[in-house]
């Protein structure tokens, strides 16, 4: 089907917009491409440092120059779930890559911390600036130029971006992303985020609480509920890195494995010394965005990416905006219910169709490009498959159903959850944000309440217990942006403010700070910019100031008088408590140039 109208107006004008940008990347891509093959540049002594610990061999194919080399980056660590499946891939991959007569080296790894054990945390002010150290540490695993494609071992928060903006700084090479999958079903959300409320009330122990937290997160592979990790896992399908149907296949199994094997054997396919040479720099474009941000909306994902996909975009010399993504919020419906945004997992998404059916969906309405190039080929219609084994142990893919499987979690693109994504940008004055609400009741879209400023989470939480905050207000959470203490996530606000909200109290949060893919049933207005310490007008708000979030309209304002407002002083805060310990302190430097949250929060694109 033709692509949607507006779908269709908003690609051609982030064309335009990136013409500027795009137009140098595509040049600087394709004169490294010319070039050839990367070792036929190095010096003997050069090539030697690098094959010296490969068998007799692979020295002599890779001298050659008539073998594709394939670098692998893995974020692999034990700590990590989702990132543990990745030990054993690196000997699967250099089999896979020996029967097509290649050659696998581990070019690097890189860093991989976990929001879920740092949330709160000193050092989740560490986590968002991870994506760019993530990125410069994959590109200094690739300035090795022994690579003729790349694969990519990652699956969470800002692993994946952080690779992205890898892959497309080294775009005229072919890259391949290979996912872990996620770890089999636990105790269910619903039920863990029962605990958690209970607990914030004083209700249960942590000994209940360690107990439904550890049913929960109870193996390998990313936890199931649909925040940034998976929302990841998705982006890659539909913007084309991964093979069709990999996304959501449980760690240790065999069809994990075949999937695996499958794209290292395809990775080397599509290098330069092959007939379908596919790099990355080329083969993404600003329909292959376009498309990710669909997904996004189609999916409830996480509002993280409001910023990871506009610096993997600019990585790619592709400018998109909040606005972009806003507007096509209001014209893609919501297909999926998982949780926060209903009771169901990703392996709950997966069995009901999963990425094959909503893409067909997707297709169906002319909502996404299908004339994209991805790492199977040309065209997303390949990807609405489902995947199974063969006897062989090898990959069948067999077309998605027509209908869902279960459509109280993925529904037909007719009878959508909600008619569009839930993902809007909040103007007014007091600047720019974004609000998530596809999971908010709809009679919460339109909060309007007295402030009830803090300059820091814990002071909210000790208000909570308290008892301060049993009332109707918005929560006013400020100096938490990236150049304040590197933008944490503010998930230990939620359970208070779900306590609150469900004692009939009207309550929202305003920060300029992170709540990610895990934002539930509390208005949230997220990323607020310009943030506090950049003198944004958040730091003007006092205690008892009304203010209304209008998720409708899409305002954010403060019911202040214009002049009274613009004269007030800046409130400072003390951060010298954010600027040591954990590491915050060998971060000082991203922390001074970092970007604005709506330019990707980026020290690369600020």
């Amino acid at each position: 089907m033709a692509a949607h109208s507006t779908i269709e107006a908003i690609t051609k004008r982030i064309v335009e917009r990136s013409k500027p940008t795009r137009e140098p990347y595509l040049e600087r891509v394709r004169n490294a491409s010319s070039k050839g093959v990367r070792r036929s540049v190095l010096a003997c002594a050069n090539l030697a440092h690098g094959f010296a610990v490969c068998s007799p061999g692979d020295k002599a194919a890779l001298a050659g120059d008539i073998v594709p080399n394939l670098g692998i980056i893995t974020a692999y660590n034990d700590m990590l779930s989702a990132h543990q499946p990745f030990e054993y891939f690196p000997d699967l991959i250099r089999k896979a890559a020996a029967e097509v007569g290649g050659v696998a080296q581990v070019a690097g790894g890189v860093p991989a911390m976990c929001d879920g054990v740092t949330q709160g945390q000193p050092g989740m002010e560490l986590s968002l600036f991870s994506r760019d150290a993530i990125a410069m540490a994959a590109g200094i695993g690739l300035s090795h130029n022994m690579f003729d494609a790349a694969v990519f071992l990652g699956v969470c928060d800002k692993i994946v971006p952080g690779l992205m903006i890898a892959a497309l700084a080294f775009g005229h090479l072919p890259s391949v992303f290979i996912p872990a999958g996620p770890m089999t079903s636990g105790l269910p959300n619903d039920e863990k985020n029962r605990i958690r409320q209970l607990y914030a009330e004083g209700k249960v122990g942590r000994a209940e609480l360690l107990e439904s937290e550890s049913k929960s997160y109870h193996g390998p592979g990313t936890c199931t509920f649909y925040g940034t990790a998976n929302s990841n896992q998705m982006l890659m399908e539909i913007m084309g890195f991964h093979m069709p149907g990999a996304s959501f296949v449980n760690p240790g199994t065999p069809l994990r494995d075949a999937l695996t094997r499958e794209a290292t054997k395809r990775a080397l396919a599509i290098t330069a010394l092959g007939n379908e040479f596919t790099p990355a720099g080329e083969m993404i474009d600003e329909r292959s965005i376009v498309n990710g941000v669909v997904g996004l909306h189609a999916t409830g994902g996480s509002t993280n990416h409001t910023m990871h996909l506009i610096a993997m975009a600019r990585a790619g010399g592709i400018q998109l905006t909040w606005q972009d993504i806003s507007d096509l919020s209001d014209v893609v419906p919501l297909l999926a219910r998982v949780y926060p945004n209903g009771s169901a997992d990703v392996n709950h998404f997966h069995a009901a169709g999963g990425m094959g059916f909503l893409i067909k969906q997707l297709l169906k309405a002319g909502l996404v490009h299908d004339d994209v190039r991805t790492v199977y080929g040309h065209g997303l219609a390949a990807y609405t498959i489902e995947p199974h084994l063969n006897t062989d142990g090898t990959v069948q893919r067999l077309p998605s159903p027509e209908q869902s499987a279960d459509p109280k979690v993925l529904s037909q693109i007719e009878a959508p959850f909600q008619p569009n994504g839930g993902l809007k940008m909040l103007t007014g004055n007091m600047g720019k944000a974004v609000v998530k609400i596809s999971a908010v009741k709809p009679e919460r879209h339109i909060v309007e309440a007295p402030a009830v400023v803090f300059h820091d989470q814990q002071e909210m939480l000790d208000a909570f217990k308290d008892g301060k905050l049993n009332r109707d207000f918005i929560a006013v959470v400020r100096f938490q942006g990236p150049k304040a203490n590197g933008m944490p996530e503010l998930h230990k606000l939620t359970p208070s403010l779900g306590v609150l909200q469900d004692r009939g109290h009207k309550v929202a949060l305003i920060t300029d700070g992170r709540m990610s893919g895990a934002s539930g049933k509390v208005p949230a207005a997220i990323h607020v910019t310009p943030e506090a310490v950049d003198g944004g007008p958040i730091a003007r708000i006092k205690d008892g100031d009304m203010i209304r979030l209008d998720a409708v309209a899409g305002t954010l304002e403060v019911l202040v008088d214009a002049v009274e407002f613009a004269a007030r002083p800046l409130a400072q805060a003390d951060l010298s408590g954010n600027e040591f310990g954990m590491g915050r302190e060998l971060f000082a430097p991203f922390r001074h140039h970092v970007g604005r949250a709506d330019t990707g929060a980026s020290v690369f694109f600020g």
